[in-house]
């Protein structure tokens, strides 16, 4: 049975393959190739003009926050010039020196990883036994970072990248990325709640609830497709246990386009360019 619009998991409660288990069939641009080349050479990554921490940061050397400590510090030279304000921006050409090392642009780097459990995302914490980025160990040169953030036992679709902008607008509320989270429950789960869950519950972060949601198998009602947008942390677990119910496995296998196909858990892959333009064009809901 279908809740609310129109589910990612089908009428029957069956997962719909092209939508949820067939990425082949997904992230067709809605833009000719034409298009395509009009938009690179409108907006060529947005490097004219980038802001001198940014550029730190691109270079592989240190977070931005970093950087500005660095700029304070007047250990960064522009052109010859030390720069200690907030906000410079380079230009196309400028030379930018940090301890007399000239900086140079990382290249942009896209990784595609099936997250296990009892891995976490965080890239900060010394005391961490297992990070996502133990598992890319020596995938490139260049310092990725996760976008987004799953728990410690959620699996599935993590994307890892250095493209600020991209990161920034898979993650940021107002982009609305759509999500899709296969979820296990410790006990079946009537249609009414399932009903709860998309018209939405209270939750102990605030009211939130599902684009769709429904049954993954008729014969198996403890499990469910979850379909939001919303950027809430822990958003899936809390409407769930607003209604009494408790998460015991949680899996994103949809995510602003991704899935994990071929992947299996704990792998990771380059994303494609196709894919690459896709993120840039904002062509996937």
């Amino acid at each position: 049975m279908e809740i609310k619009k129109k589910s990612s998991f089908g009428r029957t409660g069956n997962p719909r393959p092209s939508k949820l288990y067939r990425p082949d069939k997904l992230g067709k641009s809605p833009y000719s190739k034409k298009k395509q080349l009009e938009y690179k050479k409108t907006n060529p990554d947005k490097e004219e003009r980038t802001r001198l921490n940014k550029y730190i940061a691109n270079a592989g050397i240190c977070s931005r926050r970093e950087a500005d400590e660095y700029i304070r510090a007047g250990l960064v030279r522009v052109n010859g010039v030390v720069i200690t304000g907030m906000g410079y921006k380079v230009s196309p050409g400028d030379e930018v020196r940090f301890h007399d090392n000239i900086l140079k642009q990382e290249k942009k780097v896209y990784i595609l990883l099936n997250k296990p459990k009892d891995y976490i995302t965080t890239t900060d914490d010394p005391h961490a036994k297992q990070t996502v980025m133990d598992l890319i160990k020596g995938a490139c040169r260049e310092r990725v970072y996760p976008v987004g953030r799953l728990d410690r036992n959620t699996t599935g679709v993590l994307l890892l990248t250095n493209d600020g902008e991209i990161a920034k607008k898979l993650t940021h509320p107002k982009y609305n990325k759509k999500k899709i989270y296969h979820v296990f429950l410790d006990k079946n789960i009537s249609m009414s709640d399932l009903l709860k869950i998309a018209d939405g519950v209270d939750t102990e972060a605030g009211f939130a609830n599902a684009d769709n949601a429904s049954y993954v198998d008729e014969s198996d009602k403890k499990q469910v497709g979850v379909e939001i947008h919303t950027g809430q942390n822990h958003v899936v677990k809390l409407m769930f246990e607003a209604i009494g119910y408790k998460v015991t496995k949680l899996d994103r296998v949809y995510f602003a386009g991704l899935t994990k196909k071929s992947l299996q858990r704990g792998e990771w892959r380059f994303l494609t360019e196709k894919e690459i333009n896709m993120l840039r064009l904002g062509a996937y809901s």
